[in-house]
């Protein structure tokens, strides 16, 4: 009889044993479950936001390349090489045009909520950490903070003030023609081509850190699609 009650007490300790464990298991298996669906969902809209953020800075580095142009072809103007004005109003306006950098953040902003952890892959959580934090956030400040490339602020009163004199208007006050050759003293054309040359050139400068994090973005984009496409057990 003993040796009966020591076999079915061993029985039912290792059916409660097994129960127990396969519980934990199950609750670890749910958990897991909902943490992939959640890195999953999170991963999604952080991949839409960037797609959205490369059209950004698509726009934004178009911008900043017109800008160029425009400094090519006030600097044509004012040493009396180009007569050319049917882009006069075009490059009138993009000039001095300054830009600001938005970033579509809320995939990112939920992830930082819940946690770093969330996303398993290290690789991809560094990527992800990195361009939010470093890329963006250095795009942010050239073009809204750095003050060599407030270009609105710095060079159009003074640029203006040259250049504006010679514009031709219409009865509605729109600007249609202008009158060539604008006169300038070598001192005052001096400093005109001098802004001319650091617009560009700071032009070119952020347009060179843009074309740096649309590499890195694209690198990211295709790490999280690689991630979203893996099998989850």
């Amino acid at each position: 009889m003993k040796k009966r009650n020591w076999k079915k007490y061993i029985f039912e300790f290792l059916s409660i044993f097994i129960a127990v464990i396969s519980a934990f298991a199950l609750n670890s298996w749910n958990d897991n479950r909902k943490d992939n669906i959640a890195e999953s969902r999170i991963l999604t809209e952080i991949l839409n936001g960037i797609e959205k953020d490369a059209e950004d800075i698509d726009i934004n580095i178009n911008g900043h390349k017109e800008g160029v142009r425009s400094c090519k072809f006030w600097r044509s103007i004012i040493n009396n090489e180009n007569e050319n004005l049917d882009t006069l109003t075009q490059y009138y306006l993009a000039l001095t045009r300054d830009f600001t950098s938005i970033q579509n953040t809320s995939g990112y902003e939920t992830l930082k909520s819940r946690g770093f952890e969330l996303i398993e892959n290290d690789s991809l959580r560094s990527q992800i950490i990195s361009m939010y934090e470093f890329d963006y956030q250095t795009l942010k400040k050239l073009e809204e903070e750095y003050h060599e490339l407030q270009f609105q602020e710095n060079y159009f009163s003074q640029i203006n003030e040259a250049i504006a004199p010679n514009f031709i208007f219409d009865t509605k006050g729109n600007i249609i023609d202008m009158v060539l050759p604008i006169k300038l003293n070598a001192s005052h054309k001096n400093i005109l081509l001098s802004y001319l040359w650091k617009i560009e050139i700071n032009r070119k400068f952020v347009m060179y850190f843009y074309d740096q994090v649309k590499v890195r973005l694209n690198k990211l984009e295709i790490a999280i699609k690689n991630e979203l496409n893996k099998p989850h057990i």
